[in-house]
């Protein structure tokens, strides 16, 4: 005589098998601690040692729509560019590719320049570090490979220089500490 096995069907194998995974509760923990690490990258800069409080003997803060030796190339309704009428676009003792002066509510807030050629992020990377401190080779500099990154933090003023070893292209963020952080509230649309 046959003998009857009951079979048991699974209604959706992957379902089940989805819920009987469950994360380690210590899995929850590193979460935020991952999160923290990977935007503190601001904590690991040098601490500036001549700290600018603006650039170019202007300080955070100007009313940039008012001067005489900038002329307007963009704007919005939070956001104005603009450039020197008369000064090339020089920094670091050389030509850079483009130097802008950047206004949030028509406070000067940022400077951003861009440059290209390894001989001219040598010389700008030894600029800076004269000028504002030498760097310490902490975690969140790379010093080489295909994308560098930089930091300086002043108690007005940091600096940020991301190099691209592979285009030889380098950016140079110069930030108000205290205005710059606008720029995200008009990108994000919060007040």
């Amino acid at each position: 005589m046959l003998a009857l096995v009951p079979i048991r069907l699974l209604s959706d194998p992957l379902t089940e098998m989805k819920d009987s995974i469950q994360p380690a509760p210590h899995t929850w923990a590193l979460i935020p601690m991952l999160a923290i690490l990977i935007s503190a990258n601001s904590i690991w800069a040098v601490p500036m040692t001549n700290d600018p409080k603006g650039f170019h003997d202007i300080p955070w803060g100007t009313p940039l729509s008012s001067r005489q030796d900038l002329e307007l190339i963009q704007a919005d309704l939070h956001i104005a560019e603009y450039l020197r009428k008369t000064e090339s676009s020089a920094f670091a003792g050389t030509q850079m590719t483009s130097l802008l002066y950047v206004s949030v509510d028509d406070q000067f807030a940022r400077v951003i320049i861009r440059y290209q050629g390894d001989h001219v992020h040598r010389q700008v990377l030894g600029f800076l570090e004269s000028r504002f401190g030498r760097l310490e080779r902490v975690p969140g500099q790379m010093a080489r490979g295909l994308t560098q990154q930089y930091n300086w933090r002043g108690p007005d003023t940091e600096i940020n220089l991301t190099y691209q070893a592979g285009t030889e292209r380098g950016y140079i963020f110069i930030d108000s500490r205290t205005l710059a952080p606008r720029f995200n509230d008009d990108i994000t649309g919060s007040p």
